[in-house]
């Protein structure tokens, strides 16, 4: 019995995941409005839940920051050469935290920043060979420098982990 309690337990916390503050102290500090005001690219891969490589894309996001709204105008080419475009539009909370929307999201998404780290949690209204299906994503950005983040998202179905999204961005105003 006392087994199957620890177990379960320990099942539990390693749902519970990470808690963004454990970053608090990490520098550089990241400014979420900052970092994406004005164009940044992004490179990216998704991976299948054993690793496989299935899709590569470039994004460019275009950001305006005004009034604590932070609208992120994305626009995604895949290496198949399909195409699609996402608007966020980001709030900030009072108590720092973000709320977000986007017409493939369903309902808001929750962020919360500490340190270099933001962690950005929502469903995104998937669309598979005519099918929609409603994934949970968990967004791990950490801001390396002012120019550069790196972002691994976890994207889940029913609790279970179905692959993963790397992303590396980078501000334009940085080109060297």
């Amino acid at each position: 019995m006392k087994k199957t309690i620890l177990s379960a337990a320990l099942l539990l916390s390693a749902c519970a995941g990470r808690d963004v503050q454990h970053y608090a102290p990490a520098q550089p500090k990241l400014d979420v409005a900052a970092f994406f005001s004005g164009t940044t690219d992004a490179w990216g891969m998704f991976q299948k839940r054993g690793g496989e490589v299935v899709k590569r894309f470039h994004v460019t996001i275009e950001g305006k920051a005004d009034n604590g709204t932070l609208e992120l105008d994305e626009k995604f080419r895949y290496d198949d050469g399909s195409t699609q475009r996402r608007v966020w539009r980001l709030v900030a909370q009072p108590d720092g935290r973000w709320q977000g929307t986007a017409d493939d999201v369903l309902g808001k998404a929750r962020g919360e920043v500490a340190g270099n780290a933001l962690r950005w949690q929502y469903t995104l209204l998937l669309p598979v060979d005519g099918s929609t299906y409603e994934m949970q994503f968990d967004d791990w950005m950490f801001l390396i420098d002012e120019c550069t983040m790196i972002n691994r998202a976890s994207m889940r179905k029913f609790g279970i982990e179905l692959g993963q999204v790397t992303l590396m961005f980078r501000k334009r105003s940085c080109a060297h």
